[in-house]
């Protein structure tokens, strides 16, 4: 049954960069089902995510400052009258984004955030916790916020849409550091420690893939991480955030630790292989792509956080028992299934 509902909305997700980038395709869902149109409230720095959407009429940035204590109060106050005659999407479920709902004037949805059972889940992970979790990745959640059941995943997957100039200057600026070859992305970088892969593997992963007559560049914000790579492929902290999603629109594979830049592959359809240590599939944050693949170890310990901001007590073995030559051979697996 399909409800009856205005076909203007406002959409509210100001988080992290991989929950605005699992927006992506479940507006452009709703525009092709329902030809409805949004203006989106987000993070100033994730507002270039949205640029060219073909669903998205307006994007309203919020700064850090804003956002903050008083002034979001002041600010969302501001936002619900400029809107007003909208309905409102709630992807976010804060404290913030209450602060909208409660000033708003019209039709309000949120999506299913499954937080007892998430946090039930960590605690014990058992299996009837775990079905229920991954029968539905996150965009399929936020679908649920309009829709009476959830579309199939390959429906939903995030999608960013770049400019033939943007691809232009992509493949400019990847001949400017001497990549001519058919490359491989590597992020290894992660929000928290704990999630990231050793650096050292990293390394170690470098000439594996060198072997295979591939190329790499290194993408991601963390410079402090990788001074011992002094290399013009090291594009860490040179490329802002559409450069970095044209960029990896042109690699053959992204290799990464669960991370933002994992959607944005994704979302340009470039294959993924994900490390995720800490965290799990059961969090619904995991890549869609068709040929995408995640590698993790079954661990008792395992999911230990929902974030993977716990500080590990067992030397993260669920990182490091994973070894260069295995990520190779998926990646290769991955690039061979993948047409690449």
């Amino acid at each position: 049954m399909v409800r009856d509902i205005p076909d203007r909305w406002a959409v509210f997700r100001a988080s992290a960069l991989g929950d605005v980038a699992l927006m992506t395709g479940v507006l452009s869902w709703w525009h092709k089902t329902r030809e409805t149109r949004f203006t989106v409230i987000t993070r100033q720095s994730l507002a270039p995510l949205l640029a060219l959407h073909p669903a998205v009429d307006e994007v309203i940035g919020i700064t850090q400052d804003e956002i903050n204590g008083q002034d979001w109060w002041r600010k969302s106050r501001s936002i619900a009258a400029d809107l007003t005659g909208m309905g409102f999407i709630d992807l976010h479920r804060s404290l913030r984004s209450l602060a909208l709902t409660l000033r708003w004037e019209g039709p309000v949805r949120h999506y299913p955030k499954f937080g007892i059972t998430r946090r039930l889940y960590n605690r014990m992970p058992l299996p009837f916790l775990e079905r229920r979790l991954e029968a539905l990745n996150v965009p399929q959640r936020y679908a649920l916020a309009l829709d009476d059941a959830a579309p199939p995943r390959s429906e939903l997957r995030p999608v960013i849409h770049l400019s033939e100039d943007e691809l232009s200057g992509a493949r400019q600026h990847l001949g400017h550091v001497g990549v001519t070859r058919p490359f491989v992305a590597l992020h290894p970088f992660a929000t928290h420690p704990d999630k990231a892969w050793p650096m050292g593997y990293w390394l170690s992963l470098i000439p594996l893939i060198e072997r295979q007559g591939l190329d790499w560049i290194i993408v991601g914000k963390n410079p402090d991480h990788l001074q011992a790579l002094d290399d013009p492929r090291n594009l860490t902290g040179r490329t802002a955030l559409r450069e970095t999603c044209a960029i990896l629109s042109q690699a053959r594979a992204l290799v990464t630790a669960d991370s933002g830049p994992m959607h944005l592959a994704t979302a340009v359809g470039t294959p993924v292989v994900a490390l995720f240590g800490p965290t799990a599939k059961a969090w619904g944050f995991y890549p869609s792509g068709q040929h995408d693949t995640v590698l993790e170890r079954a661990l008792g310990c395992r999911p230990c956080s929902l974030h993977g901001s716990t500080r590990c007590k067992r030397s993260r073995e669920c990182l490091t028992s994973i070894e260069p030559d295995e990520v190779a051979a998926t990646l290769f697996d991955t690039l061979e299934r993948a047409g690449a």
